[in-house]
């Protein structure tokens, strides 16, 4: 996958694990499990919304909280094909990583991009352009071993040598 496009989901800051995915759904790690309660606490509708390919944008500090991996598996299993945000949260940004769910961070991105906006994001240059509005950002491009290991669906793919995917 060397891009994303996809409709906005947009959210605020600090946007932590426990309304990513409640910790009463933590008893499955199946991941269709996992999605038909994605962002229910700050957004009930967001799993009747979500369509394959969509984009979550949101402010600083995404993915706070605990370090549970569950979130970005839910968050890719209900269909987000990327997540742009000003800043994440360490553990947050490893775990999509090791999962094979793309994050970009760019401030200007995550001001400048509203609800509802068709987003488009370029993961060899890490440009992002606002179909709406006509606008353009310059997130952080991946760097290529990144993309290969989201390219392989996650680090487990990538390490048990399924990484042959081109990208």
């Amino acid at each position: 996958m060397k891009s994303a496009k996809g409709t906005v989901f947009k959210y605020g800051d600090n946007v932590d694990t426990d309304v990513i995915i409640p910790a009463r759904y933590l008893n499955s790690s199946d991941p269709a499990e996992l999605a038909a309660h994605c962002m229910e606490d700050i957004d009930k509708e967001f799993v009747n919304r979500v369509k394959k390919g969509d984009i979550i944008v949101a402010d600083k500090n995404f993915g706070c909280g605990s370090s549970r991996e569950h979130a970005p598996i839910a968050i890719k299993a209900a269909g987000v094909s990327c997540v742009i945000a000003e800043t994440f949260a360490r553990i947050f940004y490893r775990n999509a990583i090791n999962i094979g769910l793309p994050i970009v961070e760019c401030p200007e991105a995550s001001k400048g991009i509203e609800e509802g906006d068709e987003v488009e994001v370029d993961f060899d240059s890490g440009m992002i352009k606002n179909l709406t509005k006509g606008t353009s950002f310059q997130g952080q491009a991946f760097p290529e071993f990144m993309q290969r290991i989201i390219a392989a669906e996650g680090l487990v793919n990538y390490i048990n040598g399924k990484s042959n995917t081109p990208l």
